[in-house]
Protein backbone atom coordinates (compact mmCIF):
# COMPACT_ATOMS: atom_id res chain seq x y z
CA UNK A 1 0.00 0.00 0.00
CA UNK A 2 1.44 3.32 -0.83
CA UNK A 3 0.21 6.83 0.18
CA UNK A 4 -1.31 7.49 -3.94
CA UNK A 5 -3.14 4.25 -3.83
CA UNK A 6 -7.06 5.57 -4.21
CA UNK A 7 -8.87 4.95 -0.69
CA UNK A 8 -12.28 3.58 -1.01
CA UNK A 9 -14.93 5.16 0.84
CA UNK A 10 -13.07 7.36 2.66
CA UNK A 11 -12.84 11.35 2.00
CA UNK A 12 -8.81 12.45 1.48
CA UNK A 13 -7.05 15.64 0.63
CA UNK A 14 -3.39 15.66 -1.06
CA UNK A 15 -1.19 18.36 -1.08
CA UNK A 16 -1.97 19.32 -4.68
CA UNK A 17 -6.02 19.08 -4.50
CA UNK A 18 -7.51 22.57 -4.14
CA UNK A 19 -9.09 22.66 -0.59
CA UNK A 20 -5.60 21.18 0.71
CA UNK A 21 -4.46 24.52 2.53
CA UNK A 22 -8.61 25.47 3.51
CA UNK A 23 -8.18 22.24 5.37
CA UNK A 24 -5.30 22.95 7.25
CA UNK A 25 -6.62 26.39 8.37
CA UNK A 26 -6.93 26.56 12.17
CA UNK A 27 -6.48 29.12 15.01
CA UNK A 28 -2.77 28.86 15.07
CA UNK A 29 -1.24 30.35 12.09
CA UNK A 30 2.38 30.76 13.34
CA UNK A 31 3.47 26.35 12.56
CA UNK A 32 3.38 25.15 9.13
CA UNK A 33 1.62 21.44 8.79
CA UNK A 34 1.95 19.60 6.01
CA UNK A 35 0.92 16.10 6.15
CA UNK A 36 1.31 13.82 3.07
CA UNK A 37 -2.56 12.80 3.14
CA UNK A 38 -5.61 14.50 5.25
CA UNK A 39 -8.31 13.12 6.44
CA UNK A 40 -11.58 15.13 6.98
CA UNK A 41 -13.85 12.49 9.36
CA UNK A 42 -17.07 12.80 9.61
CA UNK A 43 -17.54 9.62 11.69
CA UNK A 44 -15.90 7.05 14.56
CA UNK A 45 -16.11 4.62 11.42
CA UNK A 46 -14.29 7.25 8.84
CA UNK A 47 -11.64 7.44 11.76
CA UNK A 48 -10.74 3.99 12.62
CA UNK A 49 -10.56 3.57 8.59
CA UNK A 50 -7.93 6.40 8.46
CA UNK A 51 -6.08 4.96 11.42
CA UNK A 52 -5.89 1.30 9.66
CA UNK A 53 -5.06 2.44 6.21
CA UNK A 54 -2.21 4.71 8.21
CA UNK A 55 -0.75 1.70 10.10
CA UNK A 56 -0.82 -0.59 6.53
CA UNK A 57 0.68 2.17 5.14
CA UNK A 58 3.50 2.45 7.74
CA UNK A 59 2.65 6.25 8.17
CA UNK A 60 2.19 8.13 11.27
CA UNK A 61 -0.63 9.64 12.39
CA UNK A 62 -1.63 13.19 14.14
CA UNK A 63 -5.10 14.64 14.84
CA UNK A 64 -6.72 17.85 15.09
CA UNK A 65 -10.15 19.98 16.10
CA UNK A 66 -9.40 23.59 15.92
CA UNK A 67 -5.54 23.59 15.85
CA UNK A 68 -5.08 26.14 19.03
CA UNK A 69 -2.46 23.64 20.61
CA UNK A 70 -0.75 23.07 17.54
CA UNK A 71 2.99 21.56 18.84
CA UNK A 72 5.05 22.82 16.35
CA UNK A 73 5.71 22.02 12.51
CA UNK A 74 5.27 19.06 11.09
CA UNK A 75 6.17 16.87 7.61
CA UNK A 76 4.60 14.02 6.64
CA UNK A 77 2.09 11.21 7.47
CA UNK A 78 -1.56 11.30 7.95
CA UNK A 79 -3.65 14.32 9.31
CA UNK A 80 -6.95 13.12 10.45
CA UNK A 81 -9.23 16.35 10.95
CA UNK A 82 -12.22 16.10 13.31
CA UNK A 83 -13.93 19.59 13.41
CA UNK A 84 -16.36 17.90 11.49
CA UNK A 85 -17.56 15.78 14.02
CA UNK A 86 -19.74 18.44 16.31
CA UNK A 87 -22.30 16.97 18.01
CA UNK A 88 -23.47 17.90 21.84
CA UNK A 89 -26.21 15.54 23.83
CA UNK A 90 -27.08 16.86 26.92
CA UNK A 91 -28.37 14.65 29.74
CA UNK A 92 -30.11 16.88 32.47
CA UNK A 93 -30.94 13.41 35.04
CA UNK A 94 -27.53 12.60 34.58
CA UNK A 95 -25.76 15.99 34.77
CA UNK A 96 -23.70 14.77 31.91
CA UNK A 97 -22.57 15.85 28.03
CA UNK A 98 -21.64 13.64 25.14
CA UNK A 99 -19.40 15.99 23.09
CA UNK A 100 -17.98 14.63 19.59
CA UNK A 101 -14.24 15.00 18.89
CA UNK A 102 -14.56 18.81 17.14
CA UNK A 103 -17.32 20.46 19.35
CA UNK A 104 -16.03 23.92 20.75
CA UNK A 105 -16.54 24.64 24.41
CA UNK A 106 -18.98 27.94 23.43
CA UNK A 107 -21.36 24.86 22.09
CA UNK A 108 -21.34 22.81 25.27
CA UNK A 109 -21.57 26.03 27.69
CA UNK A 110 -24.96 26.93 24.99
CA UNK A 111 -26.13 23.40 25.22
CA UNK A 112 -26.20 23.20 28.96
CA UNK A 113 -27.15 26.45 30.19
CA UNK A 114 -31.24 25.55 29.77
CA UNK A 115 -30.96 22.65 32.52
CA UNK A 116 -28.78 24.99 34.99
CA UNK A 117 -25.88 22.64 34.13
CA UNK A 118 -22.31 23.69 32.98
CA UNK A 119 -19.08 22.15 31.90
CA UNK A 120 -15.93 22.69 33.19
CA UNK A 121 -14.17 25.06 30.29
CA UNK A 122 -11.75 26.90 29.68
CA UNK A 123 -11.24 30.80 29.39
CA UNK A 124 -11.49 30.54 25.48
CA UNK A 125 -14.92 29.55 24.54
CA UNK A 126 -13.38 28.33 20.76
CA UNK A 127 -11.24 25.71 22.30
CA UNK A 128 -12.20 21.80 21.49
CA UNK A 129 -13.52 20.36 23.90
CA UNK A 130 -12.23 16.66 23.87
CA UNK A 131 -8.48 18.45 23.24
CA UNK A 132 -8.62 20.82 25.66
CA UNK A 133 -9.91 18.01 28.17
CA UNK A 134 -6.97 15.34 27.46
CA UNK A 135 -4.40 17.55 28.70
CA UNK A 136 -5.88 18.34 31.70
CA UNK A 137 -8.16 21.26 31.47
CA UNK A 138 -7.74 24.61 34.01
CA UNK A 139 -10.63 25.73 33.48
CA UNK A 140 -13.09 29.13 34.60
CA UNK A 141 -14.05 27.24 38.04
CA UNK A 142 -11.20 24.70 38.37
CA UNK A 143 -10.15 25.66 42.13
CA UNK A 144 -13.83 24.70 43.20
CA UNK A 145 -14.23 21.56 40.72
CA UNK A 146 -10.80 20.36 40.00
CA UNK A 147 -9.29 19.68 36.49
CA UNK A 148 -11.88 19.07 33.74
CA UNK A 149 -10.07 15.82 33.23
CA UNK A 150 -11.31 14.59 36.73
CA UNK A 151 -14.96 14.91 35.44
CA UNK A 152 -14.90 12.19 32.41
CA UNK A 153 -16.90 9.06 32.51
CA UNK A 154 -16.06 7.72 29.32
CA UNK A 155 -14.34 8.14 26.23
CA UNK A 156 -14.99 6.79 22.23
CA UNK A 157 -11.35 5.99 21.25
CA UNK A 158 -9.85 4.24 17.81
CA UNK A 159 -6.68 2.76 19.61
CA UNK A 160 -3.58 1.32 16.97
CA UNK A 161 -5.18 -1.45 15.81
CA UNK A 162 -8.25 0.57 13.88
CA UNK A 163 -10.67 -1.27 16.82
CA UNK A 164 -13.19 1.60 18.59
CA UNK A 165 -13.14 1.41 22.07
CA UNK A 166 -15.45 2.25 24.89
CA UNK A 167 -12.83 3.34 27.57
CA UNK A 168 -14.25 3.85 31.26
CA UNK A 169 -12.69 3.72 35.00
CA UNK A 170 -13.85 0.32 35.33
CA UNK A 171 -13.38 -0.99 31.82
CA UNK A 172 -9.44 -0.03 30.29
CA UNK A 173 -8.21 1.57 33.59
CA UNK A 174 -5.09 1.85 32.15
CA UNK A 175 -5.70 3.19 29.32
CA UNK A 176 -8.52 5.27 30.74
CA UNK A 177 -6.05 7.02 33.05
CA UNK A 178 -3.41 7.62 30.80
CA UNK A 179 -5.64 9.42 27.98
CA UNK A 180 -6.85 11.97 30.60
CA UNK A 181 -4.10 14.27 31.00
CA UNK A 182 -1.53 12.17 29.34
CA UNK A 183 -2.18 14.60 26.16
CA UNK A 184 -2.32 12.85 22.74
CA UNK A 185 -0.81 10.23 20.99
CA UNK A 186 -2.55 7.30 22.74
CA UNK A 187 -5.17 7.01 19.86
CA UNK A 188 -7.73 9.02 18.04
CA UNK A 189 -11.08 10.12 20.67
CA UNK A 190 -13.86 10.23 18.69
CA UNK A 191 -16.40 11.37 21.56
CA UNK A 192 -16.51 12.15 25.25
CA UNK A 193 -18.93 11.46 27.99
CA UNK A 194 -18.08 14.70 30.49
CA UNK A 195 -19.33 15.19 33.95
CA UNK A 196 -21.92 18.96 34.25
CA UNK A 197 -22.16 21.00 37.31
CA UNK A 198 -24.68 22.53 38.64
CA UNK A 199 -24.05 26.16 38.00
CA UNK A 200 -26.55 28.61 36.28
CA UNK A 201 -24.28 31.98 37.17
CA UNK A 202 -21.28 33.48 38.89
CA UNK A 203 -20.05 36.48 40.11
CA UNK A 204 -16.37 37.59 37.91
CA UNK A 205 -15.28 39.57 35.43
CA UNK A 206 -11.42 41.64 35.36
CA UNK A 207 -9.72 44.21 37.46
CA UNK A 208 -6.80 46.34 34.91
CA UNK A 209 -4.46 48.34 36.02
CA UNK A 210 -2.18 50.82 33.98
CA UNK A 211 0.82 49.16 34.06
CA UNK A 212 2.73 52.40 33.55
CA UNK A 213 0.97 54.14 36.55
CA UNK A 214 1.18 51.20 39.18
CA UNK A 215 4.19 48.84 39.71
CA UNK A 216 2.92 45.20 38.04
CA UNK A 217 5.34 43.19 40.46
CA UNK A 218 4.22 45.31 43.52
CA UNK A 219 0.28 44.64 42.25
CA UNK A 220 1.60 40.75 41.77
CA UNK A 221 2.72 40.61 45.10
CA UNK A 222 -0.26 41.93 46.59
CA UNK A 223 -2.21 39.55 44.64
CA UNK A 224 0.07 36.53 45.47
CA UNK A 225 -0.84 37.53 48.97
CA UNK A 226 -4.39 37.77 48.32
CA UNK A 227 -4.96 34.20 47.18
CA UNK A 228 -4.01 33.16 50.29
CA UNK A 229 -7.18 34.28 51.87
CA UNK A 230 -9.90 33.51 49.36
CA UNK A 231 -11.81 30.31 49.60
CA UNK A 232 -11.63 27.36 46.83
CA UNK A 233 -14.86 28.60 45.04
CA UNK A 234 -12.81 31.59 43.82
CA UNK A 235 -10.48 31.15 40.91
CA UNK A 236 -8.61 33.60 39.55
CA UNK A 237 -5.72 34.57 37.73
CA UNK A 238 -3.32 37.51 37.13
CA UNK A 239 -2.11 38.36 33.77
CA UNK A 240 0.40 41.31 31.66
CA UNK A 241 -0.91 41.79 28.62
CA UNK A 242 0.13 45.00 26.17
CA UNK A 243 -2.75 45.95 23.73
CA UNK A 244 -1.58 47.35 20.37
CA UNK A 245 -2.10 50.89 19.61
CA UNK A 246 -4.41 49.84 16.83
CA UNK A 247 -7.99 51.14 16.19
CA UNK A 248 -9.40 47.57 16.54
CA UNK A 249 -8.58 48.20 20.14
CA UNK A 250 -10.86 50.00 22.69
CA UNK A 251 -9.71 52.79 23.66
CA UNK A 252 -9.17 52.85 27.02
CA UNK A 253 -7.09 49.82 26.51
CA UNK A 254 -5.26 50.78 23.36
CA UNK A 255 -1.70 51.41 23.35
CA UNK A 256 -1.39 50.22 27.13
CA UNK A 257 0.54 47.54 29.07
CA UNK A 258 -2.60 46.02 30.82
CA UNK A 259 -2.18 44.37 34.49
CA UNK A 260 -5.44 42.54 35.47
CA UNK A 261 -6.75 40.03 38.12
CA UNK A 262 -9.43 37.95 36.58
CA UNK A 263 -12.26 36.24 39.25
CA UNK A 264 -15.03 34.25 39.02
CA UNK A 265 -16.93 32.80 41.95
CA UNK A 266 -20.03 30.74 42.47
CA UNK A 267 -20.85 32.32 46.07
CA UNK A 268 -23.41 35.16 46.51
CA UNK A 269 -22.62 38.56 44.73
CA UNK A 270 -22.75 39.95 48.23
CA UNK A 271 -19.55 37.91 49.45
CA UNK A 272 -17.67 38.61 46.04
CA UNK A 273 -17.88 41.92 46.55
CA UNK A 274 -16.27 41.00 49.72
CA UNK A 275 -13.54 39.25 48.47
CA UNK A 276 -12.75 41.82 46.00
CA UNK A 277 -12.69 44.83 47.97
CA UNK A 278 -8.94 44.91 48.87
CA UNK A 279 -7.83 43.87 44.75
CA UNK A 280 -9.86 47.63 44.00
CA UNK A 281 -7.44 49.19 46.35
CA UNK A 282 -4.60 48.49 45.10
CA UNK A 283 -4.75 51.26 42.79
CA UNK A 284 -7.03 53.56 40.35
CA UNK A 285 -8.22 51.22 37.53
CA UNK A 286 -8.18 51.45 34.15
CA UNK A 287 -11.32 49.07 33.71
CA UNK A 288 -13.81 46.80 36.48
CA UNK A 289 -15.84 44.74 34.73
CA UNK A 290 -16.57 42.32 37.63
CA UNK A 291 -20.23 41.56 37.66
CA UNK A 292 -23.20 38.92 38.80
CA UNK A 293 -23.47 37.11 35.40
CA UNK A 294 -25.03 34.02 33.86
CA UNK A 295 -22.76 31.47 33.56
CA UNK A 296 -23.21 31.73 29.39
CA UNK A 297 -21.54 34.66 29.28
CA UNK A 298 -17.92 33.22 31.90
CA UNK A 299 -15.82 34.20 28.77
CA UNK A 300 -15.85 37.64 29.20
CA UNK A 301 -13.91 37.32 32.23
CA UNK A 302 -10.58 36.96 30.25
CA UNK A 303 -11.64 37.82 26.83
CA UNK A 304 -9.58 35.47 25.04
CA UNK A 305 -8.80 36.67 21.45
CA UNK A 306 -10.67 35.18 18.49
CA UNK A 307 -8.91 36.03 15.52
CA UNK A 308 -6.41 33.06 14.61
CA UNK A 309 -2.59 34.22 15.35
CA UNK A 310 0.54 33.09 15.54
CA UNK A 311 2.03 33.07 19.22
CA UNK A 312 4.72 30.74 20.56
CA UNK A 313 3.81 29.38 24.15
CA UNK A 314 5.10 27.60 27.43
CA UNK A 315 3.92 26.64 30.93
CA UNK A 316 5.24 25.78 34.28
CA UNK A 317 3.74 24.46 37.51
CA UNK A 318 5.54 26.29 40.41
CA UNK A 319 5.95 24.63 43.63
CA UNK A 320 5.31 28.60 44.89
CA UNK A 321 5.44 31.97 43.37
CA UNK A 322 8.42 33.55 44.17
CA UNK A 323 7.40 36.77 43.44
CA UNK A 324 10.65 38.59 42.89
CA UNK A 325 11.80 36.14 40.52
CA UNK A 326 8.30 36.82 38.64
CA UNK A 327 8.69 40.31 38.63
CA UNK A 328 11.70 40.08 36.88
CA UNK A 329 9.68 37.98 34.62
CA UNK A 330 7.28 40.67 33.72
CA UNK A 331 10.00 43.10 33.33
CA UNK A 332 12.03 40.75 31.00
CA UNK A 333 9.19 40.13 28.87
CA UNK A 334 6.91 43.88 29.20
CA UNK A 335 6.92 46.08 25.97
CA UNK A 336 9.99 48.26 26.67
CA UNK A 337 12.07 44.86 26.99
CA UNK A 338 11.03 42.36 24.70
CA UNK A 339 11.28 42.07 20.89
CA UNK A 340 8.28 40.45 20.70
CA UNK A 341 4.76 41.00 22.34
CA UNK A 342 4.36 38.38 25.13
CA UNK A 343 1.65 37.92 27.35
CA UNK A 344 1.78 36.94 30.85
CA UNK A 345 -0.53 34.77 32.97
CA UNK A 346 -0.14 33.74 36.78
CA UNK A 347 -3.47 30.90 37.49
CA UNK A 348 -3.55 30.47 41.46
CA UNK A 349 -3.60 26.55 42.14
CA UNK A 350 -4.71 24.42 44.65
CA UNK A 351 -8.27 23.58 46.26
CA UNK A 352 -9.79 20.72 44.07
CA UNK A 353 -6.74 21.17 41.63
CA UNK A 354 -4.85 19.64 44.35
CA UNK A 355 -7.37 16.26 44.93
CA UNK A 356 -6.06 13.28 43.54
CA UNK A 357 -7.66 11.10 40.85
CA UNK A 358 -7.27 8.58 38.36
CA UNK A 359 -5.39 9.84 35.74
CA UNK A 360 -2.33 11.51 34.41
CA UNK A 361 -3.04 15.15 35.65
CA UNK A 362 0.97 15.65 36.93
CA UNK A 363 1.82 18.07 39.45
CA UNK A 364 -1.24 18.61 41.76
CA UNK A 365 0.83 19.87 44.66
CA UNK A 366 1.48 23.06 42.56
CA UNK A 367 0.03 25.89 43.75
CA UNK A 368 0.92 28.61 40.83
CA UNK A 369 0.77 27.86 36.92
CA UNK A 370 2.84 30.19 35.19
CA UNK A 371 2.09 30.64 31.51
CA UNK A 372 3.56 33.02 28.81
CA UNK A 373 2.65 33.56 25.12
CA UNK A 374 5.17 35.50 22.61
CA UNK A 375 3.13 36.46 18.97
CA UNK A 376 5.08 35.13 16.42
CA UNK A 377 7.25 32.21 15.75
CA UNK A 378 9.34 29.58 17.37
CA UNK A 379 12.79 30.87 17.30
CA UNK A 380 11.53 34.72 18.71
CA UNK A 381 9.77 33.37 21.22
CA UNK A 382 11.81 31.07 22.55
CA UNK A 383 14.89 33.87 22.75
CA UNK A 384 12.38 35.63 24.93
CA UNK A 385 10.71 32.52 27.20
CA UNK A 386 13.37 30.39 27.87
CA UNK A 387 15.53 32.78 29.94
CA UNK A 388 12.25 34.00 31.72
CA UNK A 389 11.42 30.68 32.66
CA UNK A 390 15.08 30.18 33.67
CA UNK A 391 14.02 32.31 36.24
CA UNK A 392 11.06 30.30 37.36
CA UNK A 393 13.34 27.13 37.73
CA UNK A 394 14.08 26.84 41.15
CA UNK A 395 10.39 26.50 42.29
CA UNK A 396 9.44 25.30 38.90
CA UNK A 397 7.72 20.82 39.33
CA UNK A 398 7.51 21.04 35.62
CA UNK A 399 5.68 21.81 32.61
CA UNK A 400 2.24 22.00 31.50
CA UNK A 401 0.96 19.88 28.69
CA UNK A 402 -1.92 22.28 27.15
CA UNK A 403 0.36 25.31 27.16
CA UNK A 404 3.62 23.71 25.25
CA UNK A 405 1.99 26.13 22.14
CA UNK A 406 4.61 25.31 19.69
CA UNK A 407 6.82 23.54 22.62
CA UNK A 408 5.22 20.06 22.49
CA UNK A 409 7.53 17.76 20.26
CA UNK A 410 10.19 18.55 23.61
CA UNK A 411 8.56 15.88 26.23
CA UNK A 412 11.26 16.61 28.56
CA UNK A 413 9.25 17.76 32.19
CA UNK A 414 5.96 17.30 31.03
CA UNK A 415 5.09 14.89 33.30
CA UNK A 416 6.95 13.61 36.94
CA UNK A 417 9.46 10.29 36.36
CA UNK A 418 6.39 7.79 37.71
CA UNK A 419 3.96 9.28 35.44
CA UNK A 420 5.94 8.80 32.48
CA UNK A 421 6.93 5.55 33.12
CA UNK A 422 3.53 4.91 33.59
CA UNK A 423 2.38 6.38 30.29
CA UNK A 424 5.10 4.74 28.47
CA UNK A 425 3.77 1.53 29.54
CA UNK A 426 0.63 2.31 28.48
CA UNK A 427 1.68 3.45 25.12
CA UNK A 428 3.92 0.06 24.71
CA UNK A 429 0.91 -1.85 25.44
CA UNK A 430 -1.60 0.16 22.86
CA UNK A 431 0.28 1.61 20.43
CA UNK A 432 3.98 -0.57 20.21
CA UNK A 433 5.18 0.52 16.28
CA UNK A 434 4.55 4.31 17.71
CA UNK A 435 1.43 4.72 14.92
CA UNK A 436 0.27 7.97 16.76
CA UNK A 437 2.54 11.16 17.96
CA UNK A 438 4.28 11.29 21.02
CA UNK A 439 2.43 12.40 23.99
CA UNK A 440 4.01 15.88 24.15
CA UNK A 441 1.88 16.44 20.79
CA UNK A 442 -1.12 18.93 21.73
CA UNK A 443 -2.62 19.37 18.21
CA UNK A 444 -5.60 18.15 19.10
CA UNK A 445 -7.06 20.98 21.17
Amino acid sequence: MTIDEPITGLPVLRPADPAYPDELAGFQTGFTQRPALVVPARSADEVAAAVRYAAGAGLRVGVRATGHGTPGPSEGGVLITTHRMDGVRIDPGTRTARVQAGVRWAQVVAAAAPSGLAPLNGSSPGVGAVGYTLGGGIGVLAREFGYAADHVRALDVVTADGRTRRVTRDGDADLYGALLGGGHGLGVVTAMEIGLVPVRRLYGGSLAFDARRADPTGLLRAYEEWTRTVPDALTSSFAAVPYPDVPAMPPRLRGRHVVSVRVAYTGSAADGERLVAPLRGLGPLLEDSVREMPYTESHTIHGDPAVPHAYYGEGAVLRELDVAAAGRVLDLTGPDAAPVMCVVQVNQLGGALARPAPNAVPYREGRFLVRLLAMGGRERGRAVLDPAFALLAPVTLGRAVNFAFGAGDRPEGLYDAGTAKRLAGVRDRYDPASLFRATADVSAC
